[in-house]
This record gives structure tokens, sequence and C-alpha cells, in this order.
């Protein structure tokens, strides 16, 4: 693979355009409803074949109903099965939006799946109980890389051992944590906020953390086009995907 891939977390701009400038896109749709097969045969069809797509897992695998993320939710749920959904449980649910997820990642021939978790998913007994479950029981395609995104007070030695032991990749903002796999998929979210921009001094930080990779960067700020290209651009192309 190419040493550093740098996109984006959300196209913000037409695909084909997208195209134009950036190599990977990390799909956010699959997260809060899935798109229709029609949508995303189209969105694979517009780019070039060696476009890589990773897309975001569908939040009733890792996010509970009570998340606000849910009110971007239109496929109906009942009680019961709000109640089953999130946290990784091994349940009817779960398992249906996992392998909603998969059929998605199927047909953009996507690379990797990202489990982004909220920062409520702590590293409690129960919950890494669910997370080894979960991994042991889902459908893992080959060539589709697992990518996991705790958020929150996890310790460096718990998040290396479950990456190590259960084969999957850790994502993790630079500016707060290092990724702690051989190969690092990093997620900006902006310093600040949403809305941060990257100062030349940050992304020259980020440059920095990032070497000679392997590694994936992906901005998720509000500005993030125009701060993933001049990364790409400071990074003179020669590790640039």
């Amino acid at each position: 693979m190419t040493p550093v891939k740098v996109g984006l977390c959300g196209a913000a701009m037409a695909l084909t355009a997208y195209a134009q400038r950036f190599r990977v896109l990390e799909v956010q749709q699959t997260f809060y409803e899935p798109p229709r097969e029609a949508t995303l045969r189209r969105w694979r069809a517009s780019v070039p074949p060696g476009f890589e797509f990773t897309v975001k897992a569908w939040q009733l695998i890792t996010h509970e109903a009570k998340s606000p993320t849910y009110r971007r939710l239109r496929t109906p749920l009942t009680a019961e099965e709000r109640a089953e959904a999130g946290g990784f449980r091994w349940t009817p649910v779960v398992e249906r939006a996992w392998e909603t997820t998969l059929s998605c990642a199927a047909i953009l021939e996507a690379t990797a799946v990202l489990l982004q978790c909220p920062a409520s998913f702590r590293p409690t007994e129960a919950a890494i109980a669910r997370f080894r479950e979960f991994l042991s029981k889902a459908r893992r395609p080959s060539g589709v890389r697992l990518v996991w995104e705790p958020r929150g007070p996890w310790p460096d030695e718990v998040v290396r051992g479950l990456c190590e032991e259960l084969d999957v990749t850790h994502a993790a903002d630079p500016f707060v944590r290092p990724s702690l796999t051989p190969l690092a998929y990093y997620r900006l979210h902006g310093i600040t906020g949403a809305r941060h921009v990257y100062t030349d001094a940050e992304l020259a930080q980020l440059a920095g953390t990032v070497g000679a990779g392997p590694a994936y960067v992906m901005f998720n700020n509000l500005p993030r086009a125009a701060d993933a290209w001049r990364f790409s651009r400071l990074l003179s192309g020669s590790h640039v995907a």
C-alpha cells in the first residue's frame, strides 16, 4: 500500500471532483442510515478503478439508541430492538446491522470498516467482553480491514492488547493520542472543535507524527477539504495517495 493516504471523512463536494483531488474517502452515510444499493453502485461507478473507500459501521452496532445520532436514523425500530442496539451486544439487531454494513462495503469495494465508539463506551470488563464476543462472531470478509476508534479513557496497554488479539487497526486523533498499531488510521476531529482550521505548524507536527507511514490520514473537521489538500501538498507528493 501507499505509505500515507490522505482523505476526508465525508466528501464535502461532488464525488467526481473529490476523486480528482484525493484517492481515499471514508463514507459517513453508512453510520447514520445506510444508502440504497443503487446509490452505492452509482458512487462506485463515478470514481476511478484505483479509488479507495472505507466505510463507517452503522450506528446500531456501536451506539446505544439513546445516542443523539439516532435522530438521523430512518429505519423504524421497536422498543425491544432499541434496547438491543449498540454497545457491540451480539443481538439480532446488531447482527443484521453488521451484515448491512458489510453489504455496503462490498458494493463500494471498501478496504476497511470503521467501528467508532462513543465516549460512553468505557473500558469496563463488560464492555471489553462484548467487544470480544462481537469480533468472534461477526463475519469478517477477506480483504476488509476492521478499524476501531475507542473514544475516552482507554489505557494504551488495553487498546494495544485488544488490537493484537482481535486483529484490528487502531484509529485515533493524532493530536489526542498516537495510533497503537503498525498501520495507523488517523481521524482528525479538530483541535479546538469541528470548525478548527489546522495551522501550518500543526500540519507540520502531523507530518512528523505520521512519518513515512503506513498510515491513513482522514480529516473530519468542517474545513477538512482545504486542510487535507494543504497537508497533501506539505507531504510534497512523495507519500500521498
